[in-house]
């Protein structure tokens, strides 16, 4: 069994607070049949899920499973979904760049995005020909949402033969004005490889400023960068991290490059969630701490029941629009279909392309810790 010590406990599951009605007007109950083909299931999510709730969530389980033979349909989760997605109905998990590369190479003829709306629209700039489903439009990102085409656009004017690196984490539209798109995972290599190619030595990185503080600490490549970030790991100061150990004596502290500068510096490690993740499955530390998204420390906990985990909750609200509820909604009624205009998604796809074609590593380069922060040129709307 999982160990998991939340430091938040009202921080709960929203997707979890079901009531009979949410199966009522779907049709979908606790029959029989239901329970004979999800009740094994229970076991990958009992740490998480009360046995009362259970008959709440194994009809929508079963309901999405059925939809998705008959829809010829997968199921892309996001390693920040609630453990009822990410373990029971999602196909492929991931973080961006491997939800990406499945995306690209997935053979269903429906692809489902349980994440928010720039993966689902990564995902129709990869695969066009497939009908990509986001289960609610509204499912945005603070990140996106802080920059546009029109200013990749002025950057360009400003800086003219200097590369622009964009975050996946934006639109289609903005990915139509980059160079090359990078994630959390693949930034400092798409960086580095950026500078040598153009045969310069300062690469543009944007939206998000502490990702690029954080990557400007460990290359030599100078960065300029955009006042964008992320508003759950922005959350995280070094001062948590000095709670956290006097706390919890001896527990290692494993952070995402989003986190401000001054929190990589106090953390253990620092990476992807993929390396976050493989850092918690590769070592077995006896007690860790997930500064990332909450769900991302359920997720993580499941597959590692020897590690206790210490959950500071910062959840994403935005990814938390993703239920089961309205997973089978969307596949049940096939709406909210994400459509990208053409012109835009082959200009997008040139700078997603250009990352995939990039080495794929077997493990991503972890951010290194201990560094001092480092101060770098950052542009706003009002620059």
């Amino acid at each position: 069994m999982a160990r998991i010590i939340d430091t938040a406990p009202g921080c709960d599951m929203p997707a979890l607070r079901r009531t009979p009605s949410a199966l009522e007007v779907r049709g979908l109950s606790y029959s029989d049949e239901v329970k004979a083909e999800t009740d094994h299931l229970y076991e990958e999510v009992k740490d998480f899920i009360t046995p009362m709730e259970w008959p709440g969530i194994a009809p929508l389980v079963h309901g999405i499973n059925k939809l998705k033979e008959e829809r010829n349909a997968v199921i892309l989760a996001h390693n920040y979904m609630t453990p009822d997605i990410f373990n029971l109905v999602g196909d492929f998990r991931g973080d961006s760049l491997q939800l990406a590369r499945e995306a690209a190479n997935v053979d269903a003829e429906v692809i489902v995005q349980a994440g928010v709306h720039f993966m689902a629209e990564t995902s129709k700039i990869l695969a066009p020909e497939k009908t990509v489903l986001i289960p609610d439009m509204e499912a945005g990102c603070s990140l996106a949402e802080s920059i546009t085409g029109a200013d990749i656009r002025l950057i360009k004017q400003k800086y003219p033969g200097i590369p622009v690196v964009t975050y996946v984490n934006t639109t289609a539209d903005v990915k139509a004005e980059t160079d090359v798109c990078c994630t959390s995972s693949n930034a400092v290599q798409v960086v580095e490889h950026v500078a040598a190619e153009w045969g310069v030595d300062k690469v543009i990185l944007i939206p998000d400023k502490y990702l690029a503080r954080n990557v400007a600490a460990v290359t030599d490549v100078e960065i300029i960068t955009w006042d964008g970030r992320c508003e759950v790991h922005e959350q995280f100061t070094a001062d948590d991290i000095h709670g956290l150990r006097e706390a919890h004596p001896g527990v290692l502290i494993l952070a995402h490059p989003e986190c401000p500068p001054d929190v990589l510096e106090a953390a253990d490690f620092a990476g992807s969630t993929s390396a976050l993740s493989n850092y918690v499955s590769e070592r077995s530390p006896n007690k860790v701490v997930l500064l990332t998204e909450c769900s991302m420390s359920d997720n993580v906990a499941s597959a590692n029941p020897e590690v206790e985990f210490v959950k500071p909750c910062n959840l994403c609200p935005h990814m938390k629009r993703i239920t089961l509820e309205n997973i089978f909604d969307a596949l049940k009624d096939m709406k909210h279909e994400v459509l990208i205009d053409e012109d835009v998604r082959l200009e997008a796809k040139k700078a997603i392309d250009a990352m995939l074609a990039l080495p794929n590593p077997k493990t991503a380069r972890p951010f290194e810790t201990g560094l001092a922060p480092k101060d770098i040129e950052t542009l706003s709307p009002a620059a």
